[in-house]
């Protein structure tokens, strides 16, 4: 049974004629454009180490098949501003699994757009270790509660947003939660 037990956090952008090309460029950024992405649904594996992009990178090699939570989002219209976001929220219980949310957006910044994410992540871990709350409250008084709640430790996100290109070329933005082996 392989059970994820480090993951890091990514984001990246790229500007291209060509759609597909830019998206390669976005992974390039991330630094993860040398991997075979698997994507996989979103669960925090219970237990798992949050690391750094750089020291979760020296533990992979370039054509290896690495799992992965991901988001993009892409745009040729000029000025359009995109956004791509990973949220990630974590239980205080070590042997309780968290939660991974995927957001793109138009028009929303990166504060807004990680914000949502990272609201998204910790209202599903908030449904399922019992905690109540109401889900039209904003974010800062979610977090309260869940803070008050004791269960939520962590909350997080890695999020990266840009404007379209003035010319019209593809710009592309993704947001990564890398699992690591």
């Amino acid at each position: 049974m392989y059970v994820p037990k480090k993951i890091f956090l990514t984001k990246g952008s790229g500007i291209h004629r060509e759609k597909l090309a830019s998206f390669e460029m976005a992974l390039r950024n991330a630094g993860i454009a040398s991997f075979n992405l698997v994507q996989v649904s979103s669960i925090y594996p219970a237990g798992c180490e949050l690391v750094s992009r750089d020291d979760g990178l020296k533990e992979l090699t370039a054509g290896q098949i690495v799992h992965a939570v991901f988001i993009r989002n892409s745009t040729n219209e000029p000025n359009r501003l995109i956004s791509a976001s990973i949220g990630v929220a974590i239980p205080k219980d070590e042997k309780a699994y968290g939660y991974l949310s995927e957001h793109h957006g138009f028009g929303e910044n990166e504060q807004k757009s990680g914000d949502y994410a990272e609201d998204l992540a910790a209202e599903m871990l908030a449904t399922i270790l019992g905690v109540e709350f109401d889900p039209d409250l904003s974010w800062d008084e979610k977090r309260n509660i869940w803070k008050i709640s004791n269960k939520i430790v962590h909350t997080r996100n890695v999020t990266q947003a840009v404007t379209g290109n003035k010319d019209g070329l593809w710009a592309t933005v993704i947001a990564a939660a890398v699992l690591l082996p």
